[in-house]
């Protein structure tokens, strides 16, 4: 449903809220997209690297493993900010008022227990990893150059984390939209119709968004 949907803002402390978290949501964003540019730039040292000098560069899918949780992971909450995580739009869709604002808060509640758990799994995990007392902090290491994992570890969590407080936000402006009525909620992504979609996208090509 990427770009199928809007998040209206207003003065109210929960819209203030929301363009506080999106703030730091989009340099996690931006954070996992440099990571993906870093992959780029070493899968191409390192085949040149192996073409013209039969040197690769030593450790290249360590590196890979090192930066799989920035690139899966950072964006998570970002994406969910602006609906563009995939869902059923065809069935919520047709749902109106507050019958879409039930959905909409038992969905998001199922997505926070689910990250939750997650979170709490996460973090065990990467206290298995992590150890003062150990050589660069680290009980287990990559296979090649010996890289300590608990960094790509950490990131899981704390990405989760992020996720977890987006959703609480979200069920609570579900929750107060169904409480109140409220047609247009703020700080959660509102899905547009086909026409509103097609002037939104017409307009972000022609460069006036």
């Amino acid at each position: 449903m990427a770009g199928s949907a809007s998040v209206l803002s207003d003065h109210s402390v929960l819209s203030q809220l929301d363009r506080g978290l999106y703030r730091a949501e989009r340099v996690l964003a931006l954070v996992s997209g440099f990571a993906v540019l870093s992959l780029m730039v070493l899968a191409v040292y390192s085949v040149g690297g192996r073409n013209m000098f039969n040197a690769p560069l030593p450790g290249y899918v360590d590196w890979i493993e090192q930066a799989m949780p920035l690139i899966a992971f950072m964006g998570v909450s970002y994406t969910q900010r602006d609906g563009g995580h995939i869902r059923m739009d065809m069935l919520v869709g047709q749902l109106k008022g507050r019958a879409l604002w039930s959905a909409e808060l038992l969905t998001v509640s199922a997505m926070l227990v689910l990250m939750l758990l997650l979170v709490w799994g996460s973090w065990a995990h990467f206290e298995r990893s992590f150890d003062f007392g150990s050589p660069m902090w680290s009980r287990d290491s990559s296979m090649d150059i010996a890289l300590p994992l608990w960094p790509a570890k950490i990131l899981v969590p704390v990405a989760f984390s992020v996720l977890c407080l987006r959703l609480c936000l979200q069920v609570y402006a579900y929750a107060a939209a169904l409480i109140n009525g409220t047609r247009e909620p703020v700080g959660v992504p509102l899905i547009e119709d086909v026409a509103t979609q097609a002037a939104r996208e017409a307009e972000h090509v022609s460069g006036n968004d």
